[in-house]
């Protein structure tokens, strides 16, 4: 609980302070907000990973993760071609709903990183790294209130989760590559974004319907030889 605290109020601060920029003559108008954006996300990443350190993970478990980040961050590479159609997020969130969301998260943010390898790292990836382990734990929380998989109720929220992946990154979009930051700007970068967030919630959508049922039981079979190896 008190992890998510520090979360929530590290994302808050740096909300408002996003928020007094616009302001004109406000002393946080001069900021680099690019540069600033980057280290708070990337600060977030990191107390994420710390608190993932101190849990005691079965080398098994790693090894899923390393597996799973790996063929999500890979399948990115083949759909490049198509913005933001992609059957990463599916990936992330189905791991992320069998195994939990310190999983699901860890899972979403090496992805990004793994992906970026083919498709381009840059000062985007931290913030690709943040907005798909949140998806991871989203998928967790969801899939800790129900043991079976109900189709349906995950291509809604994966619906769901390609429109917010878009709306934060939409943020990294205006602050980096927007000037001047104005609210003008800010809601015609959330318009342009329309098309690119509709196919990729669209993508999460198919790639469930598709392949969701199979993953399920897939990794649900190797949660239970995992959970029985155990000592």
């Amino acid at each position: 609980m008190k992890r998510f605290s520090a979360y929530i109020v590290l994302m808050t601060s740096a909300v408002a302070m996003l928020a007094l920029s616009i302001i004109p003559d406000s002393p946080f108008s001069g900021i680099n907000w690019a540069l600033l954006s980057v280290c708070i996300v990337g600060i977030a990443i990191l107390m994420f990973f710390v608190s993932f350190e101190k849990k005691k993970v079965d080398p098994k478990e790693m090894a899923l993760i390393a597996t799973m980040a790996s063929i999500a961050g890979i399948s990115r590479v083949p759909f490049a071609i198509i913005m933001s159609l992609q059957p990463t997020t599916f990936i992330i969130m189905i791991t992320g709903y069998v195994f939990g969301s310190q999983t699901g998260f860890v899972t979403g943010a090496v992805a990004a990183l793994v992906s970026n390898f083919f498709v381009g790292q840059g000062p985007w990836t931290p913030w690709q790294m943040f907005c798909w382990g949140l998806c991871g734990i989203i998928a967790g929380q969801l899939g800790r209130k129900s043991k079976e998989f109900n189709v349906k109720v995950f291509a809604a929220v994966a619906f769901c989760c390609g429109f917010m992946y878009g709306w934060i990154m939409n943020i990294w979009h205006w602050v980096g590559f927007v000037y001047p930051l104005t609210v003008k700007t800010f809601i015609a970068t959330y318009i342009a974004s329309i098309p690119f967030d509709s196919l990729h919630a669209m993508g999460n959508v198919f790639f469930t319907l598709v392949f969701g049922k199979s993953f399920f039981l897939i990794l649900t079979r190797f949660k239970r030889r995992l959970t029985v190896d155990r000592p």
